[in-house]
């Protein structure tokens, strides 16, 4: 998304920029596109988005290395760990692990991406900002956007603290997926994507029937593209920046991989047409991950959906 050069959207701007345009324009969605963005994406925090991200025990994080190569992570803590004092700041209080992808690239003025989400009432929202002052039990960040997503493909199910959480490990670098991170992307329902534009930075969910990440004869991520809120903003990043993060939870062990890929959009053939429900296709080639060994202490109870 184009973000803000004096923290204010106006009417006659766009908060979309070229990639997401040309998307939208593609779909035939652009100009109920442009007139739905300036009003529902904003340059602050509205009072239920405040409220919302001071319930979560976990937030996941898009940030971007000093390489450029973007990143999927997540922070947690008693809820009430992040608060937002006034509509513009967001303050988190938890630091990112030594060694971490994050915790490498945490510095003041960095950008980031944040997605706020209840699994078990299906409720999201996303916030962009820029890291603002850090201190040594967390940070603050500064708001350029808010704006909330549908409920759509989260699988319901509840986070609760464990009773004995194990200590997390430190970060493990894989030269390839081996067979745990290859099983784990097998049976997952849920994954998140870090992308990036121009400096700015975005993370978003992605969920569907467990195993909805298929891999090819030639060991590519293949994505599912359903249709969504036609913002387009994972897909128009990765138009013009085609690198990505990735990042999946073991829901049984808490244990973390995040991957990095470089991503091709497959517009249609036989893959998308093999793939139900897919208006299009993601292909991502890994070229980096990392396995965090009980990265996230939280337990997942299958909600009730009745």
């Amino acid at each position: 998304m184009n973000m803000p050069v004096d923290g204010a959207l106006r009417p006659d701007d766009s908060p979309f920029h070229a990639g997401e345009r040309a998307l939208q324009m593609r779909a035939g969605v652009r100009e109920r596109m442009a007139e739905i963005g300036t009003r529902v994406i904003r340059d602050h925090l509205p009072d239920q988005h405040r409220a919302f991200f001071a319930q979560l025990p976990f937030v996941v994080v898009g940030s971007v290395d000093l390489a450029g190569q973007p990143w999927a992570s997540v922070l947690h803590g008693a809820p009430g760990f992040m608060q937002s004092p006034d509509p513009q700041r967001l303050r988190i209080d938890a630091r990112p692990a030594a060694g971490s992808a994050l915790g490498a690239h945490l510095v003041a003025g960095a950008r980031l991406g944040l997605l706020g989400i209840e699994p078990h009432t299906r409720r999201r929202n996303r916030m962009n900002g820029r890291v603002g002052p850090i201190d040594q039990t967390g940070f603050a960040i500064d708001v350029e956007q808010s704006f909330g997503n549908c409920p759509k493909y989260i699988r319901p199910r509840e986070a609760l603290p464990m009773d004995e959480p194990s200590e997390a490990g430190a970060p493990e670098l894989l030269g390839a997926l081996d067979e745990q991170a290859r099983a784990l992307i097998a049976r997952a329902d849920t994954l998140f994507i870090a992308s990036t534009h121009s400096g700015s930075v975005d993370v978003s969910h992605r969920g569907g029937y467990p195993g909805f990440v298929a891999t090819d004869t030639q060991g590519r991520l293949l994505l599912p593209d359903y249709a969504g809120n036609n913002f387009f903003n994972t897909l128009g990043n990765l138009l013009l920046e085609p690198r990505a993060g990735l990042l999946f939870i073991d829901t049984d062990s808490g244990d973390l991989l995040q991957v990095a890929a470089t991503a091709e959009i497959v517009w249609d053939g036989p893959e998308v047409e093999g793939t139900a429900g897919a208006l299009h296709l993601v292909r991502l080639t890994v070229t980096g991950a990392q396995r965090t060994r009980c990265g996230l202490p939280l337990r997942w109870r299958v909600a009730d959906t009745a």
